[in-house]
C-alpha cells in the first residue's frame, strides 16, 4: 500500500502489475457508518464533534487523540454510574476516587480499562481491543515525530472506540456486597424475586464469586442469626443459578474444610447451605462418606421404626444419586426392606401390611435414581435376603416388590445380567419361577446330616 496524497491511496495487488486508487471520499460511507453508530447522548461530545472537525482537514493525529478522549470520557462517566465504591475495590490506587475530577488526576488509561472490566463495565473482549486502541493514541497522538497515521488506521480505531464503548449503553447500577451483607440481615429485606434476581444478575463475575463465598461464611458462622439464614435461604438459589461452574465448585470444596474443622454444628449448616441450592452432586468423596454413611447406618439399624425411617429416608434422598459405591448394597437393601414393610396387626389399625408411610412415598422416587450398578444391588438384595424372602411370601408384600421393580427394570440397560430376574419379578404369572430364582441354594448332604443327627 502507497499513500500518494491526502486525496488518494494506492493498492498494490501482490500479483498484478495493476494499480487500484481508492479515494479518501470514497471512504466516506464507512465513517458516516461508524459515526451514525454513537449513542445518540454522545453525538455532540465535544471530544467527538472535535474529532470531526480535524478529521476533515486530515488531521489524522489530533482525531485519534480526540476520539480516545471521547472514549476515555464516556468510560469515566460509566463507572460513576456503575459503582464507584466497587472501582476503588478493584484497583489499586494512591486515593480514593469520589470525583469525576480525581479520575483525571489520579487514574490512569490502563487503570481505568481495567477496573472498567473488573466492574462489569467492560467484556474481556473489549478491554484487550481498548488497550490496544490506547496504544494507537499512544504511538500517534502522543508522539509527533511518529510515522503519519493513515486513514485507515484513523478508520480502524475509531470503529473499535465505537463498538465497544461509544455505542454501548451504560450498564444497571450494582449493589456493594458489604452493604448488600447488612441488608440481609434485617427482616425488612426485601425478598421479592424480581428485585433479587436484577441485583444479582448484573454483579460481575469476580463479585459473584465474592458474594456466593460470603453467603456461605455467613450461613455456617455460629453467630448468625435465624433472620439472616433465611434470607439466604432465599438469595442463594438466584445466585447459585449464575454462577460459574469452576466457582461453584470452589464453593462447595468448603464443606471437606468445614469437616476438618471437628464442629459438628458447623458441618451441619454446611451441608444445609448445600441443600439449599441444590447443588449435592458437587460433593467431594470425602463429603458424602461423612453424610451418606451414617444415615444408611442409621436406617438399617431401625428397620420397622416408622418415625426413624420417615426422617433418615427423607434426608438421604437427597443424596440418592451420589451414593458412594461402598455402600451401595446396604443402602439399597435398606431402602428395600424399609419399602417392602412388614406383616402384622394392631389394635389400632384393621390392616395387616405395615410400612412407614412417608419413607413409602419417597423411595421410589429414589430408585429412580438407580443405574445398572446399583440394581445389582437390588438383585444382591433379592438373593440373600432371608428377612425380605420371608416377607414376600405375603401378596401383599411381593406387590410392594415388584413395584420397585417395575422402576428398577425400567432403568437398567439392555445387557443387564439379570435381567430375566426382573423381568419374573414383575410378571405375576411368572411368581414361581421368580420365587426359585432367589430361593437359598440347599447345601449338599444337608437332609443325610439331619436323619443321622435324628438317629434314623
Amino acid at each position: 500500500m502507497k499513500k500518494t496524497k491526502n486525496t488518494a491511496v494506492e493498492v498494490l495487488p501482490a500479483t498484478a502489475d495493476k494499480r487500484l486508487t481508492v479515494k479518501e471520499t470514497e471512504l466516506a460511507p464507512l465513517f458516516e457508518r461508524c459515526l451514525n453508530s454513537v449513542r445518540c447522548d454522545l453525538r455532540d461530545n465535544p471530544y467527538i464533534l472535535e474529532g470531526l472537525k480535524v478529521l476533515q482537514v486530515g488531521g489524522y493525529r489530533s482525531a485519534i487523540g480526540s476520539f480516545w478522549n471521547a472514549v476515555v470520557d464516556d468510560l469515566r462517566n460509566k463507572i460513576m454510574a456503575r459503582s464507584l465504591k466497587l472501582f476503588n475495590k478493584s484497583v489499586q490506587l494512591g486515593r480514593e476516587i469520589n470525583l469525576y475530577e480525581d479520575f483525571q488526576n489520579h487514574v490512569s488509561d490502563d487503570q481505568l480499562i481495567e477496573g472498567a472490566y473488573q466492574i462489569g463495565v467492560i467484556g474481556w473482549e473489549a478491554s484487550k481491543v481498548l488497550k490496544h486502541a490506547k496504544e494507537t493514541r499512544h504511538i500517534f497522538d502522543g508522539h509527533p515525530r511518529s510515522s503519519e497515521p493513515s486513514i485507515f488506521k484513523v478508520l480502524a480505531m475509531m470503529d473499535d472506540c465505537v463498538r465497544y464503548v461509544l455505542n454501548a449503553e451504560y450498564p444497571p447500577p450494582i449493589i456493594d456486597i458489604d452493604d448488600y451483607m447488612s441488608v440481609l440481615g434485617d427482616q425488612k429485606f426485601d425478598r421479592s424475586a424480581i428485585a433479587v434476581e436484577n441485583a444479582l444478575g448484573a454483579l460481575p463475575e469476580v463479585y459473584k464469586s465474592e458474594l456466593g463465598n460470603r453467603l456461605f461464611s455467613v450461613y455456617v458462622h455460629a453467630g448468625s442469626t435465624t433472620v439472616l439464614r433465611s434470607n439466604i435461604e432465599f438469595v442463594a438459589p438466584f445466585l447459585w443459578q449464575v454462577l460459574p461452574k469452576e466457582v461453584k465448585l470452589q464453593v462447595v470444596r468448603r464443606v471437606d474444610q468445614e469437616i476438618t474443622k471437628g464442629n459438628a454444628d458447623s458441618s451441619e449448616q454446611a451441608f444445609a447451605f448445600i441443600r439449599v441450592v441444590g447443588a449435592a452432586a458437587y460433593l467431594s468423596p470425602v463429603a458424602r462418606k461423612y453424610k451418606i454413611k451414617p444415615l444408611v447406618d442409621k436406617l438399617k439399624a431401625h428397620l420397622d421404626e416408622w418415625k426413624a425411617e420417615d426422617q433418615v429416608v427423607s434426608e438421604l434422598s437427597r443424596y440418592a444419586s451420589i451414593i458412594p459405591p461402598e455402600f451401595l448394597s446396604d443402602y439399597v437393601s435398606a431402602i428395600v426392606h424399609t419399602y417392602v414393610g412388614y406383616v402384622g396387626s394392631s389394635p389400632l389399625f384393621a390392616r395387616t401390611d405395615f410400612y412407614a408411610n412417608g419413607a413409602a412415598m419417597t423411595i421410589p422416587s429414589m430408585v429412580q435414581a438407580f443405574d445398572d450398578r446399583a440394581a445389582e444391588a437390588f438383585v444382591e438384595c433379592l438373593k440373600t435376603s432371608k428377612t425380605l424372602r420371608e416377607r414376600i411370601q405375603h401378596p401383599a408384600k411381593l406387590r410392594r416388590l415388584r413395584a420397585l421393580g417395575n422402576i428398577v427394570l425400567e432403568k437398567v440397560s439392555r445387557t443387564f445380567g439379570d435381567r430375566a430376574l426382573l423381568e419374573a419379578l414383575v410378571k405375576e404369572k411368572q411368581e414361581e419361577a421368580f420365587i426359585n430364582m432367589i430361593a437359598a441354594p440347599r447345601r449338599h448332604g444337608s437332609q443325610g446330616s439331619l436323619k443321622r443327627r435324628n438317629g434314623t
